[in-house]
C-alpha cells in the first residue's frame, strides 16, 4: 500500500459520521506519592497530588473519532448523579454530539485508579452492571431509531456494564436489517458477550479474546487463522480484525482471505484505550467510502500513535501523517 494512499485516505476522514451505542464511563486517577505503610492495616497510605478525569468506554471511541476529524453520534447511559452531570458536561467540553438516556435507578458507572510512583496501586470500581432495565432500553432504542439514517456506520462498545444487553442486541440487529439502507455495524466484543454478536459486519477482538471465542490458546499465524474460523462459524460474522499486539493485525476479509498487517508502533508505553482507537479509526474510514484493507491499515497506524502515549490517548490526521512518513511503506502479506 503505497503512502500516497495511505495519506489521501487521512485527509478524507474530516467530516464523515459515524454513531457509537455503547458503555459510558468515567475513568478517574488519583496521582500521587507513598511514603509510609498506614498503621491501620498493611497497605502502603497514597497523598494525592493530583486528581484528573477522562471519558472511558463508548465516550474514548468517540474522542478518538472525533481527534480524526469524524462527526459522531454517542448513544449511552448515565446514572442520574454527579458523575453523569460530570460525563456530560466532558462530552460538551469535547465538543462531542451525544443522546445520553438518565437512568434514576443506576449509578454512572466510574474506574478510579490509584496511582503511585507511576504503578497503579488499586481500582476502586463504581458500577452495576446487570442488563438495563425494559424502560432504558426502550427510551434507548427510540434514540436510536430516530437517528441511525443518518449514519452508514455504528459501533457497538461492549465494556460488560449492561447496554449491550441480549434484547438490546436482538432489537438492535432487526432494526438495521430492516433498513432500506443498512449500516456497517463493528463491534468491539465483551467475551461473556460473544454470542450476541450474531451477523455483524465487522468484529474487533485482541488475541486473548479471540482465542476465549474460539476456545483455545491464541499464540501464532496457525492459531489465528483456526480462531478466526471458529468465530465464523460461531456468529456468522462477515468480516474479522484480531488485533496481535506487537505483531500487527490479522484481517479477515470474509473466511477465505486473511491478511497480515505489520504493527507501526515504534515504542509502546500504554496500550490503555488501544482498542477503541482501532475500532474508532476503522469505523470512521468505512465510513469515508475506504475499503476495509485500507481502513484496518489506518486503524494500525493510529494505534501506533496511541500506545507511544501514556493513559487513554488519542490520535489526530497530523499524528498519523509524520507516522506514515517517518515509517516504511507497510508490507501487507497473505496469510
Amino acid at each position: 500500500m503505497s503512502r500516497e494512499k495511505i495519506h489521501s485516505a487521512i485527509t478524507g476522514l474530516a467530516g464523515h459520521k459515524v454513531m457509537i451505542i455503547g458503555d459510558l464511563m468515567l475513568d478517574h486517577y488519583l496521582m500521587g506519592v507513598v511514603e509510609r505503610i498506614s498503621p491501620e492495616a498493611p497497605v502502603p497510605v497514597v497523598r494525592v497530588e493530583s486528581e484528573s478525569h477522562l471519558l472511558g468506554g463508548a465516550g474514548n471511541v468517540a474522542r478518538n473519532i472525533a481527534s480524526l476529524g469524524g462527526a459522531s453520534l454517542l448513544v449511552g447511559v448515565v446514572g442520574d448523579d454527579r458523575d453523569g452531570v460530570l460525563l456530560d458536561r466532558m462530552c460538551a467540553d469535547a465538543k462531542l454530539v451525544t443522546r445520553l438516556i438518565v437512568d434514576t435507578h443506576r449509578p454512572t458507572t466510574k474506574k478510579t485508579r490509584i496511582i503511585a510512583h507511576n504503578q497503579q496501586v488499586v481500582r476502586v470500581d463504581h458500577e452495576q452492571a446487570d442488563a438495563i432495565s425494559t424502560d432504558t432500553l426502550d427510551m434507548l432504542m427510540q434514540t436510536v431509531e430516530a437517528e441511525i439514517a443518518d449514519y452508514p456506520v455504528v459501533i457497538i462498545s461492549d465494556y460488560g456494564k449492561g447496554t449491550v444487553s441480549e434484547e438490546f442486541m436482538r432489537r438492535f440487529m432487526a432494526l438495521v436489517d430492516g433498513l432500506s439502507s443498512r449500516p456497517l455495524v463493528l463491534v468491539d466484543p465483551k467475551t461473556a458477550n460473544y454470542d450476541r454478536y450474531q451477523g455483524v459486519d465487522l468484529l474487533t477482538p485482541n488475541t486473548k479474546e479471540a482465542g476465549e471465542g474460539a476456545g483455545f490458546p491464541v499464540s501464532g499465524q496457525e492459531s489465528v487463522i483456526r480462531a478466526g474460523h471458529a468465530l465464523f462459524d460461531r456468529l456468522n460474522c462477515n468480516n474479522l480484525l484480531i488485533t496481535l499486539g506487537p505483531d500487527g493485525m490479522a484481517l479477515f476479509e470474509g473466511r477465505q482471505t486473511v491478511r497480515h498487517i505489520p504493527t507501526f508502533a515504534r515504542k509502546v508505553f500504554d496500550v490503555t484505550g488501544a482498542g477503541d482507537t482501532v475500532i474508532a479509526t476503522t469505523a470512521l474510514a468505512l465510513s469515508a467510502g475506504h475499503d476495509l484493507l485500507t481502513s484496518c491499515t489506518l486503524a494500525n497506524y493510529a494505534a501506533g500513535v496511541v500506545v507511544a502515549q501514556v493513559g487513554a490517548a488519542i490520535a489526530t490526521p497530523e499524528d498519523l501523517r509524520e507516522t506514515v512518513d517517518e515509517l516504511p511503506e507497510p508490507v501487507v502479506s497473505g496469510w
